[in-house]
């Protein structure tokens, strides 16, 4: 398996300009794909993720043309396709998954949607069961309740509400959201349960205005799609830089930047993404934050950071992070509400408490936590697996600030967000 080696620092420094959102990334894509008019997308990821969602919208017909190095133009089909049969593979991509299950299954073909065999092991059966409630028929290729899934034409039924648990998954409701007003019926959701990753969905929201659909909704319980809704190009739409890539830099300047501070380009204080709200947090544990016009400076806390306890619900993916950023603190820091992790790209709390241990914390896990101790001494030149899982790989990169060198099997893995994120962070590093 290859690897990389990251030799001991202690000081960061310099300037990082941000890779675009990837959660932004592939729901304009999909907005764009539907709406009436021609879409110029600024700043698109770059990444295995939207590399699929690229793919799957040329399969299914929709004009793309590549206008500049993160630049596309995309000529929307108006909620119609002209493709009405495809066998789409998304690899381990939620984010496209997800969304284009949605849409193709209130469409009126034959798709097939396939992935890896992750993708294979991460349930999908509560959007399929809403789906059906709003009509679509859609198959079980293999195991019920997992990809992949045969869809065939819709019979759409709009007079009944659409229930669906939110305790799951935000990507469902998402996916949910973005496809029903491509049928031009009036639905309402109900949300059973407690809603998980709401800044998610806050993003979805944001974004389907932008594209000239609003929303209602009651509280996070109930939305409502209007009838005759239709997606319309807003022209020009620039992507910002992704809030949960930010984590990492805006960690390690809370352990390693000196009094000048670390710059991170492409986010700031007004981001549509949730997981700016970690700066907030890292501000909490003693870091030193700054905001500006589309940045952020960080600078480390004076002296050790402190532990926190957290309802992580507002940052799902950012607070993995924050389990790094727990082997720098002072006392044990406890992240609650993370049951998401566990149908992620891997395990996710099962995988970090795996690897927190072998640099020598003491981790306890549960359904939906895990608190971290951290050891005297980080123990030197561990190997950490990262499951095929890009944050994983990009959050143990950050415990050579502590001084010790660290092997992170798989490094590739980061091509699903992040394709140059090591060359990134070495150039930080001082």
């Amino acid at each position: 398996m290859e690897s990389i080696t990251l030799k001991p620092s202690s000081l960061v420094a310099g300037i990082i300009k941000l890779p675009g959102s990837k959660s932004i990334s592939n729901r304009i894509l999909l907005l764009a794909a539907f709406s009436n008019g021609i879409t110029e997308i600024r700043d698109l990821l770059v990444s295995d993720d939207t590399a699929r969602m690229l793919e799957s919208l040329e399969k299914l017909g929709i004009p793309l043309e590549k206008v500049g190095e993160n630049d596309w133009r995309v000529t929307g089909n108006s909620g119609k396709l002209c493709v009405k049969e495809a066998d789409l593979f998304l690899g381990n991509a939620g984010t496209a998954f997800r969304p284009l299950t949605a849409a193709l299954a209130l469409s009126h073909g034959n798709f097939r949607l396939s992935g890896i065999a992750r993708m294979h092991e991460r349930p999908i059966g509560d959007l399929v069961d809403a789906l059906r409630q709003a009509g679509a028929d859609i198959a079980y290729l293999e195991n019920a309740g997992y990809p992949p899934l045969k869809i065939k034409p819709a019979n759409i039924q709009s007079s009944e509400a659409i229930k669906i648990r939110g305790d799951v998954s935000s990507q469902f409701l998402t996916a949910l959201l973005m496809a029903l007003p491509l049928t031009g019926q009036a639905f309402t959701i109900e949300v059973l349960g407690e809603l998980i990753s709401k800044p998610y969905i806050e993003i979805t929201l944001n974004l389907m205005r932008r594209f000239g659909v609003n929303v209602r909704r009651n509280d996070w319980q109930q939305f409502f799609i209007e009838k005759n809704s239709q997606y319309q190009s807003p022209k020009e739409i620039f992507v910002e830089g992704d809030a949960s890539s930010a984590s990492y830099f805006l960690a390690a300047g809370a352990i390693a930047a000196d009094s000048n501070g670390l710059k991170i380009e492409g986010v700031s204080s007004d981001s549509i993404q949730g997981d700016i709200k970690f700066a907030d947090e890292i501000g909490k544990m003693g870091a030193k934050i700054e905001y500006g016009k589309n940045f952020i400076i960080v600078k480390r806390a004076l002296g050790k950071l402190k532990a926190i306890d957290l309802d992580c619900n507002h940052i799902p993916d950012a607070a993995m992070t924050l389990a790094i950023l727990a082997l720098f603190a002072e006392g044990t820091t406890k992240l609650r509400n993370i049951g998401s992790w566990r149908v992620k790209e891997t395990d996710r709390i099962s995988a970090m408490a795996n690897e927190l241990r072998k640099v020598g914390a003491i981790v306890e896990e549960g359904i939906d936590y895990i608190y971290i101790t951290p050891p005297k001494e980080l123990i030197k030149n561990a190997v950490i697996d990262t499951y095929d899982d890009h944050r994983m790989a990009m959050c143990f990169s950050l415990v050579s600030l502590g001084g010790v060198s660290i092997v992170i099997n798989d490094p590739k893995c980061v091509g699903k967000t992040f394709p140059d994120y090591f060359e990134t962070f070495a150039n930080i590093v001082k």
